[in-house]
């Protein structure tokens, strides 16, 4: 009676997130090259053939680069919307395309997978809540700011993946050009540092064991930053920084009596 998570990538050079029981697991966007998804679950000790389906939150390329690719090779289906898939330019089989609705679960296997509405700068951008065994797991990154869809389902989480961009002086004195740093902080740029630390403070469920930190920009964040700003908050809460380079620990998360979870690192 548990759930597997890990984050094969993180950051605007790719985003993939692996969530999975015993019997099957479901990707959340493949931004890496199928190759590098292989060798990392490899390294994880991870089967390809508990893969049953991938999620696929938008179009942007750090979100998809590798999907056509792994798509075919492992014959794996593909959760993507119509606006998202037009204006993605991928190929993909017509056979592997299901498309998806807001709050409409969908069943793989003993996995459920909600899609929600946020603010992005995409086409129809969605995160995901996938429950397994009572437990909810959130992907909920490329957030320009918490919208009450995010608040509410960022609640129900056991543990998340949760942007936290840029720390806003890096940015503000950093040597973007204006206009990108007005889109990075816009209401459908990318989560601050403080804006996740508000969500994590004020919505997080009170049995929340694991908060995975993602997305962080390479040249506007600084891991230790981040990392020490919400260990300062986070009481019971386990923080993880994923890296943009390689993946992280696969932890073991379950769903103990009195709704308290425990995590171990999965052998």
């Amino acid at each position: 009676m548990s759930l597997f998570i890990t984050s094969l990538n993180s950051g605007s050079n790719g985003n993939c997130y692996y969530i999975g029981n015993h019997k099957e697991a479901v990707l959340v966007d493949i931004g890496i090259s199928c190759r590098e998804v292989e060798k990392r679950m490899a390294r994880l000790n991870l089967s390809l053939l508990k893969v049953k389906a991938i999620f696929i939150s938008h179009e942007h390329s750090d979100h998809i680069k590798g999907l056509q690719v792994f798509s075919k090779k492992h014959q794996v289906p593909v959760f993507i919307t119509d606006s998202t898939l037009n204006n993605s330019r991928l190929f993909l089989e017509k056979k592997l395309i299901n498309s998806f609705i807001k709050y409409y679960p969908i069943s793989i296997g003993a996995l459920t997978i909600t899609a929600f509405p946020k603010r992005h700068d995409a086409a129809d951008p969605y995160s995901f809540i996938v429950e397994g065994n009572g437990i909810k797991i959130g992907v909920l990154t490329d957030i320009g700011s918490a919208c009450n869809h995010v608040e509410e389902n960022f609640r129900q989480c056991h543990a998340a993946f949760l942007e936290a961009n840029y720390d806003e002086q890096l940015l503000n004195t950093g040597n973007y050009p204006y206009h990108l740093k007005e889109r990075i902080k816009s209401n459908k740029g990318h989560l601050s540092n403080l804006q996740a630390l508000d969500l994590f403070i004020n919505h997080k469920h009170e049995s929340m064991s694991h908060v995975i930190l993602s997305h962080l920009s390479k040249d506007n964040n600084c891991p230790m930053i981040v990392k020490d700003l919400f260990t300062k908050h986070a009481q019971e809460t386990t923080v993880i920084v994923a890296s943009r380079l390689k993946e992280t620990e696969v932890f073991h998360i379950t769903l103990q009596k009195k709704e308290k979870l425990t995590l171990y690192q999965a052998i």
